[in-house]
């Protein structure tokens, strides 16, 4: 089970683990263009405001929650445990579009 400590980072949109990964770099402000292997978000492209990561989200969980790359499914992955990992922060570089958030 994947537990967040300070070296450990999940996907934003899906939740995903990413290990010592950081994908929006340590700062949280310079995106590495690197993509998720589970929802497929290019970070620092359709994540690039809050809407966007909303968005993304909503459009990858109304498909189906497929796997972007399906060889690097873990053999027993749960869709709801791995939705728990979504950060409840987003990385300060992520412009905040929507006025409450």
């Amino acid at each position: 089970m994947f537990t967040n400590s300070s070296t450990d980072f999940a996907c934003h949109v899906c939740g995903a683990p990413l290990g010592d990964f950081a994908p929006w770099g340590e700062d949280g402000q310079c995106p590495t263009f690197a993509i998720c292997d589970c929802c497929g978000v290019e970070f620092g492209y359709e994540d690039c405001q809050v809407s966007g990561v909303l968005r993304y989200r909503a459009s990858w969980l109304s498909a189906g929650a497929k796997w972007f790359n399906p060889k690097a499914m873990p053999r027993f992955w749960s869709l709801d445990m791995q939705l728990l990992n979504i950060p409840l922060e987003l990385p300060r570089g992520i412009r905040s579009d929507l006025g409450h958030i």
